[in-house]
Parts: structure tokens; C-alpha cells; sequence
């Protein structure tokens, strides 16, 4: 069986729908008791489990052959996971990690979140596989201006970056979790094409009819804008850092993995915007 931490966000989501569906025997943790209930009152396997709470991971392993690891962004974030990667070491259990681009060479505030888990797998003695998606695409749908009024507004970067759909993320995730030759393997996994936010404002006129337009701000506008959005101080601050890091590059590589591991190309961004048409007209 698979525990599945950060079944409530975009790819554990995803991820939770797709093994499910593959008929694998799934256990999705949940920190509201009440989504553990709920879940387990339709017929889902689930439990409350909290990261920043060790004595509830033992529980919550047993039984357990493999972990996919996500904690929630934020300050505590490497503790919170840390925890989890002592849990699974005292039970002997695998563990497929959700990363961030590049994180092992610390560019951002969320990069460096993420490389100490990194290492503590790697020396860990566990059988562990990471995966390092770049930009979700779903970000997008965080943007209502679209639809609004034809543009979206994000902190200024003017190099291509290959946006990566979170259904494809859970798609490696699921394949990686379910079959063997996978144990040490660090997947850097993307979309098929790289794209200026530029580029993509004129995929998003061309496919819905209808003028769309980027808006670069600076750094002390985006940062205002979130926090006018009720983003956190520390979030904001970390994604205005993550733009600076790939404000003129760095995020423009375009792997095959996807595609070598689910047997499928990855979703382009028209088809995302096409499959998604409904959030933006």
C-alpha cells in the first residue's frame, strides 16, 4: 500500500485520482480529521496525519510499503518532511519525493526547502526516488484577470520557461510508485516546449478568441499585489526570489521524461489551455 501525503493539493489530487483508478491500494493523509472521515465514509482509505507531529506517523505507516512525500509550503516545511523521512526509516519504507526545479543548487527560498530532504534521502539507507517538476501550469488558473479582463499579471520574467501540467506530474509519480528501476533516480520532469510569458499570453488569445496580455511587474508591485491577495508574507517573498532566479533564464530545459516514463507526450500549453477553457472565458 501507498501512503500518500498532500492528497489535498494540486498532484496529490491528481495523484490520489490516478492510483485509484489504477485500482492501487492507496492511504491518503489528510490533517483535517473531518476529510479523514469523509473520505473513509465514501469508501476511501485515508488517516490524519500531520508532519509537524511525529507520533502520528508510525500509525499511519503501518502497513505501508512506499511514502510519496509532499509537506505544505512554508517556514517549517524541511522539519515537517524530515520527520517523515525519520518515520520511514524506522519502518523501512520507501519514499518517492516531490521536489522543485533545481533544487539542488538552492536558487530560491522553496529550493532550499526542499535540498535538505534531498540529502537526508540520499543518505538515508531507504530506497527513494525524487522528482523535480519546473512552473505547474495550473498556476495559471490561480489568475481570474484572464478571464476578468485579458491579461494576467505575475513578477517580471523574460526568459522561456517549460510549464509542466499536474496531471503529468502525477502521472510519473504514479508509474515511479508502482514499478521497480526507479530506486536513486532524480527525474527533472517538464513540458514539451518552453514559452515566454509573453508567448504564452498570445497561446491564450489564439485559443480562446480573444485579446490576452502579459503584465511583468516589478518586484514591489507583484510582492503588493499578492499580498493584497492574502498570500502569505513568507510565499510571496519566496516566489518574487523564484522569479529573480529565473528572471533571464534557467528554467528553459525541455526533458523527455515524462514521455520515456508514462509511454505519453506531455501536455502542451494550447491543450492546457484548451482543457481548461471554462477558468478563462
Amino acid at each position: 500500500m501507498i501512503l500518500l501525503t498532500g492528497a489535498s493539493g494540486n498532484v496529490g489530487t491528481a495523484l490520489l485520482a490516478r492510483l485509484s483508478a489504477d485500482g492501487v491500494a492507496v492511504r491518503a493523509a489528510y490533517r483535517d480529521p473531518h476529510t479523514t472521515a469523509q473520505v473513509i465514509k465514501s469508501g476511501g482509505q485515508a488517516v490524519t496525519l500531520d508532519l509537524a507531529e511525529p507520533d502520528t506517523l508510525g500509525p499511519a505507516l503501518d502497513g505501508i510499503e512506499s511514502v510519496f512525500l509532499l509537506g505544505a509550503t512554508g517556514p517549517a516545511q524541511t522539519t515537517h518532511e524530515l520527520n517523515m523521512v525519520q518515520a520511514a526509516r524506522a519502518a523501512g519504507v520507501r519514499v518517492v519525493k516531490l521536489s522543485v526545479w533545481r533544487a539542488d543548487e538552492g536558487l530560491s527560498p522553496i529550493a532550499r526547502l526542499h535540498r535538505p530532504v534531498e540529502q537526508a534521502l540520499v543518505t538515508s539507507g531507504l530506497p527513494w526516488t525524487i522528482l523535480r517538476p519546473n512552473f505547474y501550469l495550473q498556476n495559471f488558473l490561480n489568475q481570474p484577470s484572464i478571464r476578468a479582463a485579458g491579461e494576467f499579471s505575475l513578477p517580471l520574467i523574460t526568459a522561456p520557461i517549460s510549464f509542466i501540467d499536474v496531471g503529468d506530474i502525477a502521472a510519473v509519480a504514479a508509474r515511479v510508485l508502482t514499478s521497480d528501476g526507479h530506486d536513486g533516480c532524480i527525474y527533472d520532469l517538464t513540458g514539451p516546449k518552453a514559452l515566454t510569458y509573453a508567448e504564452a499570453a498570445e497561446t491564450f488569445s489564439d485559443v480562446l478568441g480573444k485579446p490576452v496580455r502579459y503584465v511583468g511587474l516589478p518586484d514591489d508591485e507583484a510582492r503588493a499585489a499578492m499580498l493584497g491577495r492574502g498570500l502569505p508574507e513568507f510565499y510571496a517573498d519566496a516566489l518574487i526570489e523564484v522569479a529573480r532566479a529565473f528572471r533571464d533564464g534557467g528554467a528553459e530545459t525541455v526533458t523527455s521524461t515524462v514521455a520515456e516514463l508514462t509511454g505519453r507526450e506531455a501536455l502542451g500549453f494550447a491543450d492546457f489551455v484548451r482543457r481548461n477553457r471554462h477558468f478563462f472565458v
